[in-house]
């Protein structure tokens, strides 16, 4: 846990200015109805775990890097014997941030990391899963500046979703909209 008393500025920002322009917007009666994002889950598939179980140590410490926060391995949840898989193997490593480290993992992203992506032209809006959530799909780790280039063996990817309390892909639209005030959107 943080032992400092200041909020992250994205989550200052809520109170101020998104809650009212939301209120706004969808003519809400109260505060309370206003979406917020919960949490941010970044989920990342192993090519090749199956044969070496040192990819899903390295894939564990690169996302521990990135978020700040420990990273756990994914398990298969069934056999499948063309990919020589069986239940229970690590496949993948996942991590779910919530609070501070949710909103100081959303500011880096948005601030650092997407404007390295090379030919960036902002964000497809067009990701939406129809119940307010949205993914993003990152095709190299190394635009994290958490990660040593130099020590990456093989460039990755992963997932990153943003769950919000949105009902509608509109009104989630307009939370990250307005949340990332054109940094991304």
């Amino acid at each position: 846990m943080s032992t400092s008393t200041t909020k992250p500025r994205l989550a200052e920002m809520d109170k101020k200015d998104l809650v009212p322009a939301l209120m706004k917007k969808f003519s809400y009666k109260t505060v309370m109805q206003a979406p917020r994002l919960t949490k941010i889950c970044l989920n990342r598939g192993v090519n090749g775990a199956v044969t070496d179980k040192k990819l899903i140590d390295i894939a564990i410490d690169e996302l521990t890097n990135i978020t700040g926060q420990k990273a756990v391995a994914t398990m298969s949840k069934k056999d499948i014997s063309n990919f020589k898989l069986r239940k229970d193997m690590p496949i993948g490593a996942r991590v779910t941030l919530r609070g501070v480290k949710m909103y100081e993992f959303l500011d880096r992203l948005v601030s650092v990391s997407l404007p390295r992506v090379r030919d960036f032209k902002g964000i497809n809006d067009k990701s939406f899963d129809g119940r307010g959530n949205y993914t993003l799909g990152v095709t190299e780790q190394i635009i994290f500046p958490e990660i040593d280039i130099d020590k990456v063996n093989k460039i990755t990817g992963l997932d990153i979703t943003f769950v919000t309390t949105a009902g509608t892909n509109e009104e989630a639209f307009e939370l990250l909209k307005e949340k990332l005030k054109g940094n991304a959107f």
